[in-house]
């Protein structure tokens, strides 16, 4: 019988509800961070809703994996789902804390956690509850988008969905150089954001590297051998935008992007090497109105857990 988070919204891919917010056991938790900040372009917006949708679309999804040498995920993985921070529209500093407490709470647990954005500003207070969870330890993080998301501020906002890695520079846990931008590419990114990566010290690898390349998972051990040197855990932050327009019909339009096979064997691959967690953000469903991109985070999502349960 199928679980509930919340009206007709179920579980994400038939998981356990820890309704107590205890993972019961679970070796992967699922949470959801229903949070769009504000705006940065015209009226694209609606993103709050991609933990939903996302929920939604996983009802139809077993773990069976048969091109993945007929892995079952979840008859090697047991998934819970924690349900949704509570965040407080407007009140973004609030929010912030509240998605680091937590982060901070399920990374106590011991398993790997999954966040389902929201946009891409949450990256920044999961890492800063790893980073509570985990005294004095250090993090790479591989960052998977078209953007850089590395400005300084917008309009004022230092927690726009725009300026998430800029504070993730800031932060003593996360060592600059071992935090890869892959996959950058496109005319939406500002001239000023591939100066202040490198400024910084962080890796840029641009799509180009994987539309070039003869082996996507060669491509992808060397990204996890950057973010892997000098830290004690690599962190995995997709957005959905690092995949072409035509992949992703509920995400932010840019062209010249990733193929979903481009991207599958790329985190099926990371998965192996060793990931502490990821999220998935920037899903529009208001922009979408077949949930292609809903759909896809199933998918997107237990790639990197096959290549998990592979290496556990």
């Amino acid at each position: 019988m199928s679980e509930y988070v919340y009206g007709n919204t179920p579980t994400f891919l038939g998981a356990k509800w820890a309704v107590d917010k205890d993972e019961r056991g679970a070796d992967v938790v699922i949470y959801g961070v229903p949070w769009e900040g504000g705006v940065t372009w015209g009226d694209y917006t609606g993103v709050e809703l991609g933990p939903k949708s996302m929920r939604i679309a996983s009802a139809r999804y077993s773990g069976y994996l048969p091109e993945l040498d007929h892995i079952d995920v979840f008859e090697s993985l047991s998934l819970a789902d924690m349900g949704d921070v509570d965040i407080i529209p407007a009140e973004v500093e609030n929010t912030m804390l509240r998605i680091s407490s937590f982060s901070k709470d399920v990374w106590n647990k011991n398993v790997f956690p999954v966040a389902l954005g929201g946009d891409h500003s949450i990256t920044y207070p999961i890492v800063k509850g790893w980073s509570e969870s985990n005294p004095g330890k250090k993090l790479g993080i591989i960052h998977l988008d078209a953007h850089y998301d590395n400005m300084n501020d917008f309009n004022g906002d230092l927690y726009a969905r725009n300026t998430p890695f800029a504070r993730l520079y800031e932060m003593d846990a996360v060592v600059n150089s071992s935090l890869v931008h892959a996959g950058i590419h496109g005319p939406r990114n500002k001239p000023e954001s591939g100066k202040f990566a490198r400024n910084a010290g962080a890796i840029t690898r641009t799509v180009n590297e994987f539309k070039e390349t003869n082996d996507l998972r060669a491509l992808a051990r060397d990204l996890y051998k950057q973010a892997s040197k000098d830290v004690d855990a690599v962190y995995l932050s997709i957005c959905s935008d690092v995949l072409d327009h035509a992949y992703n019909p509920g995400g932010p339009v840019d062209t010249n992007g990733l193929t979903s096979y481009e991207l599958l064997t790329v985190i099926h691959e990371l998965g192996k090497q060793g990931l502490c967690g990821m999220d998935f953000v920037e899903v529009y469903p208001q922009q979408d109105p077949t949930d292609f991109s809903s759909h896809l985070a199933s998918t997107v999502i237990l790639y990197v857990l096959a290549g998990h349960a592979e290496r556990i």
